[in-house]
């Protein structure tokens, strides 16, 4: 049996640094990222030892009983080093339960981390759950993702929407103005969906200034105008969309396919993957047609983003 120890926040440091020697980290994970709602989900982050050494990580909150990884982030999972082993990872999961039984929880809800984040292959997690937990799938989203090496083709309404960007005098270029892209992105959540987005302007600016090499903001302009853009996340093998949106102005004249153009040919033209986030609401049924069209458009095909669920 391995041991397992809640995160305290005096071993901040620690933590951080199996993140960036994992397999699987991104600066989600790092504790500067995932504190920034902590006043929004009671962190029970947890830290799995093995002889001493600290072995893996769970990023966690728990509500009502109820183990999240992580219900604020888009994916979580179990982090681990290169020297994991299937068996090892088993052995993790099983520990891990004894002590979420013994603290009182009695439900696990584990957001599985796409396979493109992985940079070295890592889905032993994926074997526990079924196996050592009896974990059922809960939720399946679809995201659009393009690999570097095997681009597909624009299709023609995109293609159409760069040369009319073209011929208005769009331009494309990274930006600070953080505060225009949010209100674009709020009135359009607000004037279709009737929500708002799920990071307040104030914490978009609080992320970007702790993170300003992993987190940018590329905007389409016409003059001094703001059409619209997208909020990008960096992290070693994948560029992600955290947020898209254009002005009623910026889709008629096609900003967003000049932005996209630029960003896929030119500034990311080498990064190995490229995720454009999920099409779906809810529970994954919900597909947004409309939104998945756009970016099938630009050459992105399917990625799962996992829920798996298990009582302990």
């Amino acid at each position: 049996m391995m041991t397992i120890c809640k995160y305290t926040p005096d071993k901040a440091a620690l933590w951080d640094e199996f993140v960036g020697r994992s397999r699987q980290g991104t600066f989600l994970f790092e504790r500067a990222y995932m504190d920034y709602h902590q006043d929004r989900f009671a962190d029970h982050s947890l830290m799995v030892y093995r002889k001493a050494r600290l072995f893996a990580l769970l990023p966690a909150n728990a509500t009502d009983g109820v183990l999240w990884s992580h219900q604020g982030l888009t994916y979580g999972g179990l982090l681990t080093g290169p020297e994991a082993t299937v068996e090892d990872v088993c052995d993790a999961f099983r520990s891990i339960n004894a002590y979420l039984r013994q603290v009182g929880i009695t439900r696990v809800v584990y957001k599985a981390m796409p396979w493109i984040y992985h940079r070295l292959p890592a889905e032993e997690d994926l074997y526990a759950l079924t196996n050592v937990c009896g974990a059922q799938l809960m939720a399946r989203h679809i995201s659009s993702t393009l690999i570097a090496n095997h681009r597909l083709r624009f299709i023609e309404s995109r293609r159409g929407g760069i040369r009319k960007a073209l011929r208005q005098g769009v331009l494309v270029r990274e930006s600070d103005d953080l505060e225009a892209f949010w209100n674009i992105l709020d009135n359009n959540l607000e004037h279709k969906y009737g929500a708002r987005p799920v990071h307040s302007l104030a914490e978009l600016q609080l992320l970007k200034k702790r993170f300003p090499a992993q987190i940018r903001l590329f905007m389409a302009y016409r003059g001094s105008e703001a059409l619209g853009g997208t909020l990008i996340y960096e992290t070693p093998q994948v560029v992600h969309t955290q947020y898209i949106s254009a002005s009623p102005e910026g889709k008629a004249c096609g900003a967003l396919d000049l932005l996209f153009d630029e960003l896929l040919n030119k500034v990311y033209l080498q990064t190995p993957f490229f995720d454009f986030g999920k099409s779906s609401n809810g529970d994954g049924h919900d597909l947004n047609e409309a939104l998945i069209f756009q970016k099938e458009g630009f050459g992105g095909r399917g990625v799962c983003y996992d829920w798996y669920s298990y009582l302990l």
